[in-house]
């Protein structure tokens, strides 16, 4: 993704702004013509793009930290005309606005949507995370395990049961015992890149305990990282706003789970630099012969003072156990 880099703004500082003149240079020229940056005589930043004659107005006062307004300007080195005007309005939001900017230089450069189009949905996708940028990026297992649930959202839950009940079931990110949850079966899920075999780690000791109601499965993703693999978090992500995108509700649960997962897409550009080829993957049913801890098999329970138990599975030897391998098997989910 482009970003709109420091040097355009500190050559837009240097000039003297009076009144409402706004002083503009391109925003991303390697990228697109129709974006322009510019700054105001209160040393606000704008973001602007000339609207063609066909293309719709648009104004926006939802997204904190940025307004959109459609206006004709007069901006000096640049066409006089109808132009969107994306007015950041916390400078503690620069670095995301620099992200939204090289976000909209990249939609404007495909010519696929409107001027119009481009904003309200890079908006839309930002307003969540407007006031957690910079965020701490997340750890490589953190990667792992949000791809892992990820995966098993858009691959094996959305097409089998819609987008309203399948973004309702993830229950992840909310500390919730298993990753995905509903009234008949809870799924753990799990990643691994282990070499070694189909190795899983295990937080605590009632993770793979079953819900109180129905059964638990464990859903197994083993991948490899590969530099010419073509999986990586922000591609799957981008999978799933897509598959989400005719039900706007679901996809604004999708993206509140995503904030509280810890993701921003301000670290898009490292995330995308971990890149995964699936080897594997499989749901397995975790029932008595499975490969397990919990409170109920300990006859004397956790030893007082014990406060926390982690262990690793390994679940080679556990295929008999798999009840689907792959996403277009035909398993009641």
């Amino acid at each position: 993704m482009s970003q709109i880099v420091p040097e355009v703004w500190t050559r837009l500082s240097g000039e003297q702004v009076q009144g409402e003149m706004l002083w503009a240079r391109r925003a991303a020229p390697d990228v697109t013509d129709r974006l322009v940056a510019a700054l105001d005589a209160e040393g606000k930043r704008h973001l602007l793009v000339l609207l063609q004659t066909i293309e719709a107005e648009v104004q926006d006062s939802q997204s904190r930290g940025v307004g959109v307004v459609t206006r004709e300007l007069a901006v000096p080195g640049h066409e006089t005309g109808r132009y969107l005007d994306i007015t950041c309005h916390d400078a503690a939001g620069h670095d995301a606005f620099d992200l939204i900017g090289g976000e909209l230089a990249d939609r404007l450069a495909t010519g696929r949507e409107t001027a119009g189009e481009c904003v309200t949905r890079v908006l839309a996708k930002w307003r969540r995370f407007w006031g957690q940028v910079p965020r701490q990026i997340l750890s490589r297992e953190e990667q792992l395990g949000l791809f892992a649930e990820l995966w098993f959202l858009s691959v094996w839950l959305l097409p089998k049961v819609g987008s309203a009940e399948a973004v309702k079931r993830w229950r992840g990110p909310f500390a919730s015992r298993h990753d995905f949850e509903w009234v008949s079966r809870s799924v753990e899920v799990k990643a691994t890149t282990s070499t070694r075999g189909c190795i899983h780690h295990i937080n605590s000791i009632d993770q793979l305990a079953p819900p109180s109601q129905g059964e638990l499965l464990l859903f197994s993703l083993r991948m490899r990282e590969e530099a010419g693999a073509t999986n990586t978090l922000p591609s799957l992500i981008v999978s799933c706003r897509a598959q989400l995108e005719a039900d706007p509700n679901s996809l604004g649960e999708f993206e509140k789970a995503l904030v509280q997962a810890g993701y921003s897409p301000a670290h898009d550009e490292e995330y995308g630099k971990l890149r995964l080829r699936i080897i594997e993957e499989g749901l397995f049913n975790v029932r008595a012969d499975f490969p397990r801890l919990t409170v109920a098999e300990l006859k004397v329970g956790v030893p007082l003072g014990v406060e926390n138990v982690e262990y690793q599975i390994n679940i080679d030897g556990f295929k008999h156990l798999c009840i689907a391998s792959k996403p277009s098997d035909s398993i009641d989910l």
